[in-house]
């Protein structure tokens, strides 16, 4: 069931992120001391009283200015606002009304959304009355003043915010599948969240740093729910300075930790950069799973040994991501784009696979028994008594051993090796833990697991 969409709508730096913040209940959207930080639609969900609803961040409005990305954030805030049930229009009470204001007023006016004027920045309750009551001349009912930072009166906005939500009762648990895409700065994360929604819901430009906050984005494909999250680009850490990319790049890192899993988008034309294998570790050390998009496909001349030659070149530079799948796509014109998505339900099946006891000691069995364990120099050699899974996401195996120091990093690699080309787990990274256990320890354990059975 879909949730009613509240729109936050204002001019720059009134201090929408931070309402919309308070009324999700957490640090979510980007709230940075300069105007336009907020450039697309960020989604978070929120409840007061009996109704649950979506709120809705969008840039900042301001009208007859054509400059840099002011047409895009418009039409971003616009769109919000033809899909919500309510919108809460936010201003600035120590600045009093102002022209933009006005013009924003004028807009709301004419669309049929209810709209709430809430007056941020009243943290003074005897002044906070006094400053909103300049705004009574914007046409668009009571005032409200509210402080978003400090929480105060917003229990009074949302009192008179209920009235247009409808009351939504028996949700059910939606099994969905997060997906981040993330990739360096104009690879065509923003693109490619567009052809898959099939509007234009992120702001698509050239100039590097135009994501910013970690979008999420809701689509279903043949009963199964996806949820997008497109990142900000991300640069190398030495040429990120603090402000609005520093905490951008924090977002994308989050988004990577909350996924099932992640597509790492390559630009066909760049081809696989240093940046792009850091990337790709950062989704290896979270253990998400993780299909490798390589984008632009379409401007890249071709012959019948492209390909071949390309995917030599990931082989080389991504080796470690070997258990990934890859497929090649163009946002643009969606060339294979709807194919990911079969590519993500096999990878997030695996990542939360669980294989029984006695299957994983079988592969074991026939591991040790074409490859012996090394022998230190004292000739004592490695033993491994048997091996179990103990969790998922990412599948993780815990492998008893007599000593673990006795295993070095080739026979540990032979025996990761063994698992995915007897189980499979294509799509998503495994995880073995070696731990040092004495003989004696491993018979009572066995007796009591017989004992148990």
């Amino acid at each position: 069931m879909k949730l009613p969409i509240v729109a936050i709508i204002g001019r720059p730096n009134v201090g929408k992120s931070t309402l919309v913040n308070r009324l999700a209940g957490e640090q979510s959207a980007i709230v940075y001391d300069q105007p336009g930080v907020t450039r697309d639609r960020t989604y978070l969900p929120a409840f007061w009283r009996d109704r649950e609803f979506m709120v809705v961040d969008t840039g900042g409005l301001v009208f007859n200015d054509d400059t840099e990305f002011l047409p895009l954030i418009r039409q971003q805030a616009m769109a919000a606002l033809a899909e919500a049930s309510a919108a809460i229009f936010v201003v600035d009470g120590h600045t009093g009304p102002t022209a933009g204001d006005e013009e924003i007023a004028t807009w709301l006016r004419q669309q049929p959304v209810p709209v709430l004027l809430a007056v941020n920045k009243c943290e003074s309750p005897e002044q906070g009355l006094m400053q909103a009551a300049e705004f009574w001349n914007l046409g668009l009912g009571e005032p409200f003043p509210i402080s978003a930072i400090h929480g105060s009166g917003t229990g009074d906005l949302l009192d008179a915010l209920v009235n247009y939500l409808q009351p939504v009762q028996d949700i059910p648990d939606i099994d969905e599948i997060k997906i981040a895409i993330v990739g360096r700065p104009n690879v065509g994360k923003s693109s490619l969240l567009n052809a898959f929604v099939g509007e234009e819901r992120a702001i698509v430009s050239p100039i590097s740093g135009t994501t910013r906050d970690a979008i999420d984005t809701e689509i279903e494909r043949n009963g199964q729910i996806y949820r997008l999250i497109d990142t900000a680009g991300i640069r190398k850490k030495k040429n990120v300075e603090y402000g609005p990319e520093f905490f951008s790049i924090n977002r994308a890192f989050k988004a990577i930790r909350r996924a099932d899993v992640v597509l790492l988008v390559i630009d066909a034309i760049d081809g696989v950069t240093d940046q792009d294998q850091k990337l790709a570790g950062r989704v290896i050390e979270e253990g998400r799973a993780c299909v490798v998009v390589v984008n632009k496909w379409d401007a890249v001349d071709k012959d019948s040994y492209t390909i071949y030659d390309y995917e030599k070149h990931l082989q080389e530079r991504l080796h470690f991501t070997e258990w990934s799948e890859t497929i090649f796509v163009s946002a643009l014109t969606g060339q294979r784009v709807e194919k990911i998505l079969e590519l993500v339900n096999q990878a997030a099946e695996e990542h939360k696979r669980r294989v029984s006891t006695s299957v994983i000691n079988e592969v074991l069995e026939e591991a040790v028994r074409w490859h012996s364990p090394p022998v230190s120099r004292s000739g004592k050699q490695g033993k491994i008594y048997y091996g179990t899974q103990v969790s998922t996401q990412p599948p993780t195996i815990a492998l008893f051993v007599n000593d673990a120091k006795r295993f070095n990093d080739n026979y540990r690699r032979y025996i990761e090796r063994q698992f995915r080309q007897q189980l499979g787990f294509k799509g998503t990274p495994i995880r073995l833990i070696w731990r040092s256990k004495k003989a004696r320890d491993v018979e009572n354990a066995n007796n009591n697991r017989a004992t148990r059975v």
